[in-house]
C-alpha cells in the first residue's frame, strides 16, 4: 500500500465530511458527497476492505474529523529493561497502552492499561513524547493518530498477562523482540531508551 497517497485519499474523506457538515448549500453538499463517496470507493480499493466495514472507523458522528489518541506507558526497571508485552492481535511486541477512554486523563489511561495489559501497577511521572504516527514511518491506518509516551514508576515487581496480551517481559536495548510497528517501532523504542540513559531531556513532540 502507498502510504503517500492512502493518507491523500483521506485528507479528501475528511475534507468532504467537514464540507457535508457545515455546507448550507445544495450543490456544494451534492460535490462534497459525490468526494466523499469517491474517497471511499478508494480507500476500498487500496485497503481490499468493504466500505460499509471502513465508514464506521473513520467518519466522525459532528462531521468534524480530529485525530484519536493512544496511550502507551514506557516502564524500565533496575536494570535499564523496558517493559513490553505480546498483543494477541499480531504476536508482535509493544509497550502496555491503548486508546484514551472518556472520563480518563492521560495518566490514568497509561496506568489502567499497563495493570490491565501487563498485570503491572504503575504511576505515571512524566511526558516523553508526543508523536504523529503518521510522521514516524509507521503503517498507515485509517484512524489519524497521535501516540502519547508517559514515563511510568513501577509500584510492584509481579507482571502477568491479560486479556489483549499473550506474553509480557523485560527487555535490554540490544534484545528486543518482534515489535508490533501499528504501535510502537524500533525509531520509537529506541528514543526511550534515550530518555532512560539521560541522552534526551526535553521531551519530543512532532
Amino acid at each position: 500500500m502507498n502510504s503517500f497517497y492512502f493518507e491523500k485519499i483521506k485528507r479528501v474523506q475528511t475534507l468532504a465530511e467537514i464540507g457535508l457538515e457545515f455546507s448550507e448549500n445544495t450543490f456544494d453538499r451534492e460535490r462534497y458527497e459525490e468526494l466523499r463517496l469517491i474517497s471511499l470507493e478508494m480507500l476500498e480499493k487500496m485497503t481490499d476492505t468493504p466500505i460499509e466495514k471502513i465508514i464506521p472507523v473513520i467518519e466522525e458522528k459532528d462531521g468534524y474529523k480530529t485525530p484519536k489518541i493512544d496511550v502507551r506507558a514506557v516502564v524500565f526497571n533496575e536494570t535499564g529493561k523496558i517493559l513490553l508485552v505480546q498483543e494477541k492481535a499480531d504476536n508482535c511486541w509493544a509497550m502496555p497502552g491503548g486508546w484514551s477512554d472518556i472520563s480518563y486523563s492521560p495518566k490514568e489511561v497509561a496506568e489502567k492499561e499497563c495493570m490491565e495489559e501487563a498485570g503491572l501497577a504503575v504511576k505515571a511521572t512524566r511526558l516523553l513524547a508526543v508523536i504523529d504516527k503518521q510522521k514516524q514511518g509507521m503503517p498507515p491506518a485509517f484512524e489519524y493518530v497521535y501516540k502519547i509516551f508517559l514515563l511510568c514508576e513501577k509500584l510492584g515487581d509481579n507482571i502477568s498477562t491479560g486479556s489483549e496480551t499473550q506474553d509480557v517481559g523485560w527487555f535490554a536495548e540490544n534484545e528486543l523482540p518482534e515489535l508490533s510497528n501499528p504501535r510502537n517501532n524500533i525509531t520509537i523504542l529506541k528514543m526511550m531508551f534515550e530518555f532512560y540513559k539521560g541522552e534526551r531531556i526535553e521531551a519530543y513532540f512532532d
